[in-house]
């Protein structure tokens, strides 16, 4: 990585090299406060995983990268951990244990983990396997996703839960479902769906149970807010709640309605929306079962979130409670009104995908390139400078933390009029070269200077983030964190190497796609959004990854091939009793070919046409027969490459 002039600016903006220490490294990317006990930082300065939260089994991530380089698997790579599943799993579960015996409360809890979140064959199969025990089951929001549900193994006391708008097909599907034991139930979206489960005749027997989606008053926080309230896309209004009671009465089918449901939204960031819609559909429940129905089942829907950032707060990348206040709230706010409404309490399920996957897998990125403002001329005085070029020159000589802010404003005029000059021809490349690297490190002691008074001037604040550096890294934004681009959600970056080493310059990401939104410009931070990332200079024949963590809820599923970039490589990485690591799967990401094939390129017609040109520049004299072939093997070689850069 060549140091450009911005590079040395952003250099002049750092201490001198100091001592830095784990803690130091840890703390300044919030490693203990987003990291839940799985990330930490070992005595060589790698990153390592814990995927049980136990530091004596825990997982050098250099090392693993670098084995898999060895397998010919090149970053970017996605790593999961199959037993922080487990982990996250069992914490969940346990959770809701604690709080059952706390309150002394009567009924069951039923964990269900909706697929959408990360729809991955492997990811599904790994989590139920962790979550059989606790008798995890599934929730499917399409018709694809039942199909695939109706085919895995799950325990014989879980729940499937079919939620999403249905047809026909989706509904015999559904008894399908039924018919082979899985314990099925139909949550009605919309009153239309009522008339479809009446007129669709079940096998004898074979029937799912019936939930209401009901649409509450309450809603949630943060970036999906709107899916709850009067406004959201799906539920039950109070009035079609109850016309939907008196239809299945009507229709002799008021006994399968076993569940209500109810759903405010993703990533919920304050506890105290969520006690609202706790409330509220707890009391929805009761009057029901006064009423003569005989709900069993009342479930809680998702919006359990995850800290992001560390900060413990109500920001969209954080929540302030933690999963046992969650456990807490949903069994005691629903105890209270049963015991008020003296009706039996029910069993509680909850769809807390996100708290089930998110910390289970990380995004291996290497650090390809760095852009920076200038081209890293040496600023060093002429005998024939011209006049603008010297002005500039003897400002950077002579800028102080008394006069500062003046010479930065007149090193701006001094650069528009170099601009002009070029512009008439009247400075040559190197002359406007060396002009704009002075000008540049007079920015760069202006920003230092600045920062030393009590109060940072707007301007400089703004400046400062012109002198933050840019760096290529070798994956796309829109396939592998596509939330980053379409809700500015954050996820923690950290270098996996060097953390006992000083940072010494801030920069963004920038990902290889032809996009200027394929940008990481925003970080996490306990008291704020950093705007930059602290990271260390390359060094020279050595590679330098990041890891970008907290990625495993809905970034597979979201993903697309954005410049034809596919998914990336990817390994299950577990660890033994003993300690040992091994790789437990490994899946190559998306070829050239399969990316093409899916927008209709199909590569021997491709290169059935190149041959065809290749024939006609032979004809021409252009190419010899040889070279011809060797062209065209070269071509076709290319489409079972790795999509991205190797």
């Amino acid at each position: 990585m060549q140091h450009s002039a911005t590079a040395r600016a952003t250099a002049a903006l750092r201490p001198s090299a100091e001592k830095f220490s784990i803690e130091d490294a840890m703390s300044l990317y919030g490693m203990d406060s987003w990291g839940a006990g799985y990330f930490r930082i070992s005595e060589e300065g790698h990153l390592e995983v814990s995927p049980d939260g136990d530091e004596a089994r825990k997982v050098n991530v250099p090392e693993v990268v670098e084995n898999l380089r060895k397998r010919g698997l090149t970053p970017p790579l996605l790593l999961r951990f199959p037993q922080l599943l487990e982990s996250q799993v069992r914490n969940l579960c346990s959770a809701f244990r604690r709080a059952i015996a706390e309150y002394g409360y009567s009924a069951q809890y039923r964990p269900v983990f909706p697929i959408k979140v990360n729809q991955q064959r492997a990811v599904v199969s790994e989590l139920l396997e962790a979550g059989w025990k606790y008798g995890l089951g599934l929730e499917a929001g399409s018709k694809p996703e039942l199909l695939a549900a109706l085919a895995l193994e799950t325990p014989p006391e879980s729940l499937l839960i079919c939620n999403g708008f249905k047809d026909n097909t989706y509904l015999a599907m559904a008894s399908v479902a039924k018919r082979i034991g899985k314990n099925v139930f139909v949550v009605v979206e919309k009153p239309y769906e009522l008339e479809a489960l009446a007129q669709l005749a079940f096998a004898k027997g074979a029937r799912p149970s019936i939930g209401f989606r009901v649409r509450l008053h309450a809603r949630g926080s943060g970036k999906w807010e709107k899916s709850g309230g009067h406004t959201s896309k799906f539920g039950l209004s109070t009035g079609q709640l109850l016309e939907g009671i008196a239809f299945l009465k009507k229709n002799k089918m008021l006994d399968s309605l076993k569940m209500f449901h109810f759903h405010i939204g993703s990533q919920i960031t304050e506890i105290r929306r969520l006690k609202n819609a706790f409330k509220e559909a707890a009391r929805i429940y009761a009057k029901a079962r006064k009423m003569g129905v005989d709900v069993e089942f009342l479930n809680v829907g998702g919006g359990l979130g995850i800290d992001y950032d560390g900060s413990k707060t109500s920001s969209d990348a954080s929540v302030n409670y933690s999963m046992q206040e969650y456990a807490n709230d949903v069994v005691y706010t629903i105890k209270d009104v049963c015991e008020n409404e003296n009706v039996p309490e029910p069993h509680i399920v909850s769809e807390s995908g996100r708290a089930m996957v998110a910390y289970h897998s990380l995004l291996i990125v290497d650090v390809r390139a760095e852009i920076g403002g200038g081209d890293g001329v040496k600023v060093k005085p002429g005998q024939r400078d011209p006049q603008v070029v010297s002005e500039l020159l003897d400002i950077l000589k002579t800028i102080s933390a008394k006069n500062y802010r003046e010479f930065y404003h007149d090193a701006l005029e001094h650069r528009d009029e170099m601009v002009s000059l070029f512009n008439l021809g009247l400075l040559s490349l190197e002359e406007r070269a060396k002009g704009e690297a002075a000008f540049w490190e007079i920015a760069a002691k202006a920003v230092r200077y600045s920062r030393s008074q009590k109060f940072m001037a707007d301007e400089f604040v703004e400046l400062e983030k012109q002198l933050v550096e840019k760096v290529v890294c070798n994956f796309s934004v829109f396939q592998s964190i596509p939330d980053h681009w379409a809700l500015d959600q954050l996820f923690p970056v950290v270098p996996i190497q060097r953390l006992r080493e000083k940072p010494d310059h801030r920069v963004t990401l920038v990902d290889i796609t032809c996009d200027s939104d394929g940008e990481i410009d925003k970080f996490v931070d306990l008291k704020d959004i950093k705007e930059a990332l602290e990271l260390h200079r390359l060094n020279s024949g050595e590679p330098y990854y990041l890891a970008l963590l907290l990625v495993g809820a809905y970034q597979d599923t979201m993903g697309d091939l954005h410049n034809l970039f596919g998914s990336a490589n990817e390994a299950h990485v577990v660890v033994d009793e003993e300690g040992h690591v091994h790789l437990k799967r490994t899946r190559r990401g998306n070829s050239v070919r399969e990316t093409l094939a899916a927008f209709g390129y199909d590569p021997k017609d491709l290169a059935a046409k190149l041959q065809a040109t290749l024939e006609e520049q032979m004809k021409k004299g252009g190419l010899t027969p040889a070279e011809a072939r060797q062209l065209l093997s070269e071509y076709r070689g290319q489409f079972d490459a790795y999509t991205y850069l190797t």
